[in-house]
């Protein structure tokens, strides 16, 4: 098992000869639009190194991060509980699985969040199909 955050260079540690990818290329790479990718950095989920003249520097890693983070957000979970999460997820085999009980409880009360939105969702749409199903038939 492997952290999916990887190991980085503190910030203004200097950076190696190949400094990696810029973030055109990593929006390349992942599919993800530049405007998002720099969000994702002020929400704590990437945290690129900078080159002196400014240039965010991202790892190999970080495509993967990347995908991760758009996997997690599909699943429901907000950018916020992501950032928490991250530094606690590891990588066995190409699947995500939590590094500690806590982590573990954590989503388990997240999947039980998610739960009730969705059987909100379902109450929505059955009060809709009601008022829908008691609407006059138009003819043309």
């Amino acid at each position: 098992m492997r952290d999916i955050v990887g190991e980085r260079p503190a910030v203004g540690e200097p950076v190696a000869a190949d400094p990696g990818l810029r973030i055109g290329q990593l929006a390349d790479r992942t599919g993800v639009n530049v405007r998002l990718l720099r969000y994702y950095e002020q929400q704590g989920l990437l945290r690129p190194q900078r080159l002196g003249n400014g240039y965010r520097v991202y790892a190999e890693d970080d495509v993967r991060l990347v995908a991760y983070i758009r996997t997690l957000l599909a699943a429901g979970l907000t950018t916020a509980v992501i950032a928490r999460l991250l530094p606690s997820v590891c990588e066995q085999d190409g699947v995500l699985r939590p590094c500690t009980p806590e982590l573990a409880d954590e989503l388990r009360r997240e999947r039980e969040r998610i739960d009730n939105q969705v059987a909100g969702l379902l109450a929505s749409r059955r009060l809709l199909q009601e008022v829908i199903e008691a609407a006059p038939r138009h003819t043309l």
